[in-house]
């Protein structure tokens, strides 16, 4: 057969985009290492990609990562520092409700532009009495609010008076009034609190807190210069923090699907469970199973959309296109894509079901195609470049195990020969289901007639320095792949991705070889 000329070459016959690409490879079910994207002609640096995307019409991110919602992952600390990089953190469910609840209080209040419900007391109390609540509460301001007998806002009780020394004083009496302190009505702050806020503090010289009321007198927010001053400075920061409308960091909370003795779904729990973290303006909620094209997860996302219709859902795993279509149709406006791709994740070898994730990925995202909703990449990722694979064809990545040696991981710290540890492990491990997971893997902890059968392992991660830190580079690496395909934005990655399959002997040639790398450490 006589070969092509070089006028009739065309690179887009070996370079192939995904629909072309994956169906081509039909027979072979693929994950990031047998793959690798052809690079285009670019006008982008990477420094001016975005990586905004959106796991709802209501839910953006300035960073395509969340951190998963496994225990020795993420919690508070890991959702915040998640928040503040711009991506968004998952809080388990291996604890009690109402601990859930408090943890997705603390990142909501963590920094805030206008807090809405601060702290008062009343003008009644002593200043022993407040040091008393101050230790009782933990609380770690010592400047309050103080409103009258009615409710109204009566002053401003400094922190330089909240001392023991003055502990016989009356709040009355040691207080800041109302004549004394700097207020402004709620309809002149709320169409832009930050803007309004850093202008106040210009112009009003040692002044740190703005008080804001209504028409009536009664206590309507308050903003702090140091949140001001916190906010104006990530403006000039890489990773922008993801933050609501009301300027609060973001973040989501794992959910389970609550059943009562019979097996049957316990709808007033979820619904108070899930209302509480409502009220305290959670973000998104995930129901999150290690099967969700099943009928227990679309049931509890149905419910859970009936009773909160403007609620961002997260829903998984899958695997299929069908599942996508699935969840969609229940209410999901996210689905988790993965199973059996975790490090510490075994229900590949227990159960013998899972597909490699690229090919996972290409088939989920026609059933996100024709359901209009986002589609996750969770598990199997291990460095940057396996981001921008999955970014080819998902709206986001989850990790656990790249974050499970942080430091505001939620791991037990272990020592071994001088080196520091985090404990981690898979929610399908017999110590997590044990704690709390068994319903994930549709398996139920209080069934003494058979053992727990076990997803998953435990293991250990090396601790590795900040999520910062580690999210930085991930960030750099996701924007120099977007800039070697000429991609601006994200939706740009999906349309100009062009993929060909490697050998083994490709990959090798992928890293670094042949040579003994030296290793600086400041």
């Amino acid at each position: 057969m006589a070969s092509l000329s070089s006028k009739d070459f065309n690179e887009n016959n070996y370079y192939l985009g995904s629909e072309e690409f994956f169906t081509a490879q039909r027979d072979n079910a693929l994950t990031y290492d047998d793959v690798s994207l052809a690079t285009n002609y670019t006008e982008i640096l990477p420094r001016n990609a975005s990586l905004a995307t959106t796991l709802s019409d209501r839910l953006s991110l300035n960073l395509p990562i969340l951190s998963s919602d496994m225990d020795t992952v993420t919690e508070s600390q890991m959702a915040i520092q998640m928040a503040l990089s711009g991506g968004m953190g998952i809080i388990h469910y291996n604890m009690p409700y109402r601990e859930q609840v408090s943890q997705v209080t603390r990142v909501k209040y963590h920094i805030n532009g206008l807090l809405p419900n601060p702290i008062t007391i009343p003008d009644h109390l002593q200043i022993g009495d407040v040091l008393d609540l101050i230790d009782e509460k933990r609380y770690k301001f010592r400047t309050f609010p103080v409103v009258d007998g009615n409710g109204r806002l009566a002053g401003l009780l400094s922190s330089r008076v909240v001392k023991a020394r003055y502990g016989h004083l009356a709040v009355k009496e040691a207080m800041d009034s109302i004549e004394q302190v700097h207020t402004m009505n709620e309809k002149d702050v709320l169409h832009d609190p930050i803007a309004v806020a850093d202008k106040f503090f210009s112009k009003h010289i040692g002044i740190n807190k703005l008080l804001v009321v209504n028409e009536d007198g009664f206590l309507k927010g308050l903003v702090s210069l140091s949140d001001i001053e916190r906010i104006n400075a990530e403006s000039q920061s890489v990773l922008k923090p993801a933050r609501d409308s009301d300027f609060r960091l973001v973040v989501g909370a794992a959910i389970s699907a609550i059943r009562k003795p019979d097996g049957s779904l316990d709808h007033d729990a979820i619904a108070e469970h899930v209302g509480n973290l409502v009220a305290e303006r959670v973000d998104a909620v995930a129901v999150s199973t290690a099967h969700g094209h099943s009928a227990g997860v679309g049931e509890t996302v149905k419910f859970v959309r009936e009773q909160f219709p403007d609620l961002t859902i997260i829903a998984g795993n899958v695997t299929s296109a069908s599942g996508v279509e699935y969840l969609a149709d229940c209410g999901a406006n996210a689905i988790k894509i993965g199973q059996g791709p975790g490090s510490i994740c075994t229900t590949r070898i227990v159960a013998g079901v899972g597909i490699p994730q690229l090919t996972a990925l290409y088939v989920a995202s026609k059933g996100a195609q024709k359901k209009g909703v986002r589609i996750i990449a969770d598990g199997g990722i291990t460095k940057s470049g396996d981001m921008v694979k999955a970014l080819t064809l998902s709206d986001a990545v989850i990790l656990g195990g790249m974050l499970a040696g942080c430091r505001e991981a939620p791991g037990e710290l272990i020592e071994i020969n001088g080196k520091l540890y985090k404990q981690y492990r898979g929610m399908g491990s017999l110590s997590a289901m044990e704690k709390g997971s068994a319903s994930r893997y549709g398996q139920d902890k209080r069934d003494t007639t058979r053992k727990l059968t076990a997803e998953g392992i435990e293991g250990m991660k090396e601790v590795q320095g900040t999520v910062a830190e580690t999210l930085a580079p991930l960030a750099g690496g996701i924007q120099s792949g977007m800039g070697y395909l000429g991609a601006a934005t994200l939706s740009e990655l999906k349309t100009n991705a062009r993929f060909v399959k490697i050998s083994s002997a490709g990959m090798k040639e992928s890293a670094p070889h042949d040579v003994i790398e030296v290793s600086k450490r400041g």
